[in-house]
């Protein structure tokens, strides 16, 4: 690594937290928290519609495979949106970008809510992502900010897991709605809550960053959506090309996105140089960010896809209804809200390696315990897999994200931020893309319709295999994370710039990387 990578040396001889030092101003805890509540509630929405897609599939005269668009392009849209996060948060104060997301992602949830067909609905759900794209972002940057370093364990333990909770949740949420009322109040229930937090953010954020005189590069944003874009679709024709439905053959698209990534990335190496990258590479130099960072393409690429897989499962396997799918599915969001918040204070005291090791061993079993499921098998088991499941993703969710993020200097937590929720989401869509086309490819289903039981069975098994294999690589790279070394106190008096900035890797080995 360079000497502007290389992560900065703990503060041996800083001196015990006292009790007033120990805790965040109220101020902060108010920031942070409006973000959190914000947050949660624009994710929900990133699933919601998993458990609803048996709805739309039958009431919008579609097929799985375009069904699974209203998802899969949500995902997409925030990959090639939050790139531009960077710039967002280093061009604007907080109370604008918070403003003008939740403004926009209101925007989306009424004309999704009054949509007549797909189409308009698919509209909704992409201007709903794009202001759903700089939040999670802008609350992990602030957190980052504001949090002083022997707390980021438990902290974000607490930002991370809501990340991995409101995905988990929507699909129960969106089972107990349908169960009961028509697909739209999906969207007409989570609107008086967005506006509310749109008011309380609006009345009582304050800014805590000086905007810079940036400028958006246009030409990456065109890259990234084309490479994004591109190669997300591709991995989505899969399981029609195998029937010959698909438009164009699978590899055209890949080519083609892989091609405009590459061209993305040298065009930020470019900027950089000018401090004006849509997205600084230098992030990339250091493995104890890139490391922790392929785990969570794996995580989130499992686990987007079996949270769309799983209701199909449960519907045309088990043969529950929306609202016992709803209730199936509620102690999941639970449990990865307490195991993060547990985990975040092993974190603290032990670095990431005891919570994602074996974390990552017991989901992928849990994952070849779902492959092997048929029609014999239990709800109860089902459901003990799906808890299982839940709980060894939320060990390695929050500290895989905490590792990762400790490990830049301050001025690159924007662009930090930006990666990792750009990978997280652009997994989450390939993620449902391959799983689905898995799903259908294991079907062997030669016309499009509703599958038999057999199909079904064949459908589900394929698609949970192809997501334990793919689980396998979450096990090595947890195994490549370094220890890390003891958290670094704060001193006694309040740091200087150039102090924050050196603790802004306190949990990384200092070893060459």
């Amino acid at each position: 690594m360079s000497p502007d990578d290389s992560p900065a040396p703990a503060a041996t001889d800083a001196l015990p937290p006292t009790r007033n030092e120990d805790k965040l101003a109220s101020g902060d805890v108010l920031v942070i928290g409006i973000l959190m509540v914000s947050a949660f509630t624009v994710l929900l929405n990133e699933m919601l519609l998993g458990v609803a897609l048996p709805t739309l599939i039958s009431d919008l005269d579609i097929t799985p495979t375009t069904g699974q668009w209203l998802t899969t392009g949500y995902l997409l849209t925030l990959a090639i949106l939050i790139p531009a996060t960077g710039f967002l948060l280093r061009r604007f104060n907080l109370r604008t970008v918070f403003i003008g997301s939740l403004s926009l992602f209101s925007l989306g949830t009424v004309i999704a809510a009054v949509a007549p067909g797909f189409g308009v609905l698919f509209t909704g759900r992409l201007i709903q992502a794009a202001g759903t794209a700089a939040l999670v972002p802008l609350l992990m940057t602030t957190t980052m900010r504001l949090v002083p370093p022997h707390r980021r364990g438990r902290t974000m333990a607490l930002v991370t897991g809501l990340t991995a909770v409101a995905p988990a949740v929507g699909p129960a949420v969106s089972g107990v709605v349908i169960s009961q009322l028509n697909w739209r109040w999906l969207f007409i229930l989570v609107l008086p809550v967005v506006l509310a937090g749109l008011a309380l953010g609006a009345a009582k954020l304050r800014n805590i960053t000086t905007p810079e005189p940036v400028t958006l590069d246009v030409l990456s944003l065109v890259l990234s959506a084309i490479g994004f874009g591109a190669l997300v679709y591709g991995l989505s024709t899969i399981g029609e090309s195998t029937s010959g439905h698909a438009p164009v053959p699978p590899y055209l698209p890949i080519l083609v996105g892989l091609l405009a990534l590459a061209a993305f990335v040298r065009r930020q190496t470019v900027l950089q140089r000018s401090d004006n990258a849509f997205l600084d590479m230098r992030i990339f130099r250091t493995r104890a960010f890139t490391v922790p960072l392929l785990v969570m393409l794996v995580v989130a690429l499992v686990g987007f896809g079996t949270t769309m897989v799983l209701p199909l499962v449960l519907t045309n396997v088990v043969g529950l209804t929306t609202f016992q799918i709803g209730l199936f599915l509620v102690p999941g969001g639970a449990l990865i809200a307490l195991v993060s918040a547990l985990g975040g204070r092993v974190y603290d005291r032990y670095g990431p390696r005891p919570l994602a090791i074996p974390g990552s061993v017991i989901w992928t079993g849990a994952l070849w315990f779902l492959s092997r499921a048929n029609e014999d098998t239990g709800v109860t088991a089902l459901l003990a897999a799906y808890l299982v499941l839940s709980a060894s993703q939320a060990l390695m969710w929050a500290p895989m994200t905490t590792a990762a993020l400790s490990s830049l200097r301050a001025e690159l937590y924007p662009h930090g931020t930006a990666a990792f929720n750009t990978a997280q989401q652009l997994a989450g869509g390939a993620g449902g893309a391959v799983l689905i086309s898995a799903y259908t490819i294991g079907s062997h289903a030669k016309d499009a319709g509703a599958l038999d039981l057999a199909q079904s069975v064949s459908a589900s098994q394929a698609a949970f295999t192809t997501a334990a294999v793919i689980g396998c690589l979450a096990i090595i790279g947890t195994l490549l994370v370094r220890e890390t070394a003891a958290a670094p106190q704060p001193p006694a008096s309040p740091p200087s710039d150039a102090s924050v900035n050196a603790a802004a890797v306190p949990k990384v080995s200092s070893a060459t990387d």
